[in-house]
């Protein structure tokens, strides 16, 4: 089954734009039930392989792979961003370039969903492409513990290093947050409306 998706609605015959990103969704539904062991990094680094050459074809930037479990279903998500923008039809292409290769390298055993997003806004910074790409821009850091009564900061990304970062406040303070200690590292991406 086929079906396209907005971030916040879907229709199985049509599709709707948001501002914030595109979904592009196939079921692979005769497989195994999903019940065993899943060892998700495998099929990520091996999708990832797949996917990377297909969207350097296409003219687009694999953001991120993900293999995820949502109550009894599986989906994996190819992540996709453009320069340019994005639009259904650079999802469309990509799902319908990276299907055979899939097909093909049978690298999940389970039944599963194939949904290939775009990046969207105020994507979340996992990766380390991510971070180094981002230094300079604005970013929402997902705090546990309040940080002037703040737990969601906008601040100026300076640096990545690896394992931390640091970034800057309103102020000019600079402050380094442990990765692995925060909620989420988003891009604050804004919206102009002018033409």
């Amino acid at each position: 089954m086929l079906y396209l998706l907005s971030l916040n609605s879907y229709e199985e015959k049509g599709w709707e734009k948001t501002s914030r990103s595109f979904v592009y969704v196939r079921d692979f539904p005769d497989r195994k039930d999903g019940s065993e062991n899943v060892n998700k990094n495998q099929i990520i680094d091996t999708v990832w392989g797949l996917a990377a050459p297909i969207a350097e074809e296409l003219g687009l930037i694999l953001w991120d792979v993900q293999f995820v479990k949502e109550g009894a279903d599986w989906s994996l998500r190819i992540v996709v961003d453009r320069e340019e923008g994005m639009d259904m039809d650079a999802c469309v292409a990509m799902s319908r370039a990276i299907d055979p290769k899939l097909d093909e390298a049978d690298p999940i055993d389970q039944s599963y969903t194939l949904e290939v997003w775009s990046a969207g806004l105020d994507r979340a910074l996992t990766r380390d492409f991510h971070f180094t790409s981002t230094i300079g821009m604005p970013v929402t850091i997902g705090l546990f513990t309040p940080l002037n009564g703040d737990k969601e900061p906008v601040m100026i990304l300076r640096e990545y290093k690896g394992k931390t970062i640091i970034a800057e406040d309103a102020e000019g303070n600079e402050h380094e947050f442990t990765i692995s200690a925060l909620r989420f590292v988003r891009r604050k991406d804004e919206i102009s409306f002018d033409e």
